[in-house]
């Protein structure tokens, strides 16, 4: 079964000039899905881009950890693990072709999962690699992910 993802994107970098030189705009969009709030977006800082906004690589990178931790919490549900925090400070590893070309050639999912009353961490840590098999995400890039989670466990 497909399903369709849609979004709307309008550039709003056209500072009255629009693109009659490389330097003449900002490279700004704004992501707008009905019903949603918007997301201001910009290049990545490295490459002239407003750091105060997201941008593609945050986009994508936040994406592949938001659907991990989504898949976490539905199969330690399953397994009887009561999880009651979840946060990670993903790290995508990019790199730069002398062609100007980039891409991401690795993530790293640094989860940090506060689990109630005894639990089975060996369990808990083995959910991790089940993930990759059917997060959307996940199973979208095509680089290596990896996982180096942290438990704290609470009584």
């Amino acid at each position: 079964m497909s399903h369709n993802y849609e979004s709307r994107i309008v550039w709003t970098g056209n500072r009255g000039e629009g693109t009659v030189h490389y330097r003449s705009y900002d490279r700004t969009w704004d992501i707008a899905v009905p019903g949603k709030p918007v997301v201001h977006c910009s290049n990545d800082p490295l490459l002239g881009g407003d750091p105060g906004k997201m941008n593609p690589e945050d986009l994508l990178i936040s994406a592949l950890s938001a659907c991990h931790m989504l898949w976490y919490l539905h199969y330690a549900s399953e397994a009887g693990l009561v999880v009651s925090a979840y946060e990670d400070n993903p790290v995508g590893i990019g790199e730069v072709a002398p062609s100007g070309a980039g891409r991401f050639i690795a993530a790293t999912l640094r989860p940090r999962i506060t689990l109630q009353e005894n639990p089975d961490l060996e369990r808990a840590a083995a959910i991790h690699h089940r993930i990759h098999e059917v997060c959307f995400i996940a199973r979208s890039v095509n680089f290596p992910v990896s996982y180096e989670p942290e438990f704290i466990v609470v009584a």
